[in-house]
């Protein structure tokens, strides 16, 4: 007899790899892992949010929103402050002019744009093209949208995409190309060879380009190249962002997507039907944070590289190879040379060996390509230094 086919949210589960063997939801790696680092009092390098505080100038602007009732439903598309300081930093940073009436949303962190977006546009049968390993919100939400999700290999440890590869994944059949960089979790920027070939199979496809920019600010080595702002690319590039690793507010959800309006109209559409609104006294703290001074973002980048180049130094004294990341919150790196054949069986062990909590690289890709970074696993380094300095010391006893 056939299978009873899947419920919508089973379908999204196995989207994300968490269907369970019996039909129900397995827990993502990282709830066990941060689960895992709380029962063994361990260093939790698993999950990407940092230890401190943003910006004196963006908290105290939150506090001064709320003093002054700024609590109730805020506009359906977000604050006017926010979507003008949106439009504003797009113009200084990438020279990309906006209407912040129409041409910038803004939505409850990067994660809702990113859903709002593939629902607006995927259909039953609609392909989506994703680099790999991928953030786990890419497959659950394509899944839920009855897309299917085709992916693009990058390999450790430079990550640098085959350009055949990428251009047997694109197809009549793609219906958005998902482009993530700086990315998540190889710490990758993708050069401009890549992106305009990304812009170039949008174009002989006919397919749509989404963007998946939170890093954008995050970067040591290089410089983030928006995919908007590639030849060819505005009239069919949805770009999303947001606040929460720029000014170290995660928990805030502040984000927002950006491009044509007729794009953004289509977003907005899903979107004021999954959260309608949210965080109002955040939007113009954040809007205080996008207008900061140059000077802020370079600080904020040298700081997050020498916690990379600290935590690097740890990993290579303690016996991994780690690959270094241009950009973001993590490194990845091999375990091989410790011996370890399953990344996941060996960050279950880590907490007890070495106090110490990673992920394996297995959760950000699909089944069929596991083998490929059997022994990698993640560890962020957007914690404070002496928290990164005392993991290190763990790592190199074990060894």
């Amino acid at each position: 007899m056939p299978s009873r086919p899947l419920a919508p949210w089973q379908r999204t589960a196995a989207g994300a790899g968490l269907l369970a063997d019996d039909g129900g939801v397995a827990p993502t790696v990282f709830a066990e892992m941060s689960a895992l680092a709380v029962s063994t009092g361990s260093i939790n390098l698993g999950q990407g949010f940092p230890d401190e505080d943003g910006p004196r100038e963006v908290l105290d602007a939150a506090r001064e929103a709320i003093a002054t009732g700024v609590n109730q439903y805020p506009p359906g598309a977000g604050m006017p402050v926010l979507r003008e300081a949106v439009a504003r930093h797009q113009h200084r940073w990438y020279g990309l002019s906006l209407d912040p009436a129409r041409e910038v949303l803004v939505t409850a962190g990067a994660t809702e744009a990113l859903a709002a977006a593939l629902l607006a546009f995927v259909d039953d049968g609609d392909e989506v093209v994703t680099f790999e390993p991928s953030y786990d919100a890419y497959g659950a939400v394509i899944a839920r949208a009855g897309g299917i999700h085709r992916t693009v290999p990058l390999r450790f440890p430079d990550w640098r995409p085959d350009h055949d590869d990428l251009r047997a994944a694109v197809t009549d059949r793609t219906r958005v190309i998902l482009v993530n960089s700086p990315h998540n979790p190889t710490g990758t920027l993708l050069d401009e060879a890549t992106l305009d070939l990304v812009v170039e199979l949008a174009h002989r496809h006919d397919a749509l380009i989404v963007t998946d920019e939170v890093y954008e600010h995050l970067v040591f080595d290089g410089q983030h190249a928006p995919m908007a702002t590639r030849p060819g690319a505005w009239d069919r590039t949805i770009s999303i962002s947001s606040g929460g690793k720029t000014f170290n507010t995660t928990g805030w959800k502040i984000g927002w997507a950006t491009g044509p309006a007729d794009l953004i109209t289509a977003v907005l559409a899903v979107k004021q039907y999954l959260t309608f609104v949210n965080g109002a006294p955040f939007q113009p703290a954040i809007a205080a944070g996008l207008d900061l001074p140059d000077r802020f973002f370079a600080d904020a980048a040298a700081e997050l590289a020498a916690r990379r180049d600290l935590l690097v130094a740890g990993l290579t004294s303690a016996g991994f190879t780690p690959s270094v990341p241009a950009s973001g919150y993590f490194v990845v790196a091999d375990a091989a040379p410790l011996g370890a054949r399953d990344g996941d069986a060996f960050c279950r062990e880590l907490p007890h060996r070495a106090g110490v909590v990673g992920v394996p690289v297995t959760a950000f890709v699909h089944p069929e390509r596991r083998d490929d970074v059997r022994s990698l696993v993640r560890f962020a380094f957007c914690k404070r230094r002496e928290v990164l300095e005392t993991a290190a010391e763990r790592l190199a006893a074990m060894r």
